[in-house]
């Protein structure tokens, strides 16, 4: 099988479950900024070292590939005619949890907030930070996308709980590697 089908030459590519949509559609950008987040997550992979933070990462990643599966498909062409799911997996209030329960772990162990945090640190604080705003980005296409085409709330929830999970992240890799975090402190100017 070939890579390259050329089918999508002419600025149309096709979503799950058949539907032709052009490539600048809601839906496309939504999906395409799940993908960029992704990547993003994949590259802050690359500077970190903790087993348990790299578990975690893999299990996100994966289920990225599941909130663009979703994204990619009408909630119209959600069923087969035979009553089943088109999609194996779906996120859930599941995977939701999961994100709390591994951000309250990660605050056990770092200071209280006092100022906002300067995106920074060492590199893969800094990749952390660029995949929230990445995240946010595809938050806000779903909710675009929502506002002419149904998108599951949980979808939307994930997104929104996955950017709170990649700031604690940040500064507990932060922390990790002995970096110190930057403050906005607008009376330090």
């Amino acid at each position: 099988m070939k890579i390259y089908t050329k089918t999508g030459d002419k600025g149309q590519t096709v979503l799950y479950g058949g539907t032709r949509v052009s490539k600048a559609s809601a839906r496309v950008d939504s999906y395409g900024n799940i993908d960029e987040l992704n990547t993003f997550i994949g590259i802050a992979k690359s500077h970190i070292s903790d087993e348990e933070v790299l578990k975690q990462l893999k299990q996100i990643q994966f289920d990225l590939f599941t909130v663009g599966s979703e994204a990619a498909t009408p909630v119209d062409k959600l069923m087969l005619a035979n009553g089943k799911s088109r999609l194996l997996v779906i996120i859930s209030e599941t995977e939701i949890e999961e994100l709390e329960n591994w951000m309250d772990a990660f605050e056990e162990q770092l200071e209280p907030l006092q100022y906002f945090i300067l995106p920074g640190g060492g590199q893969a604080a800094t990749f952390l930070h660029a995949a929230r705003t990445i995240c946010r980005r595809a938050e806000r296409s779903l909710v675009f996308l929502n506002e002419s085409e149904e998108v599951r709330p949980e979808l939307i929830k994930y997104l929104n709980r996955l950017s709170d999970y990649l700031f604690v992240l940040a500064r507990y890799i932060s922390k990790l590697n002995n970096e110190p975090e930057e403050y906005w402190n607008p009376n330090e100017r």
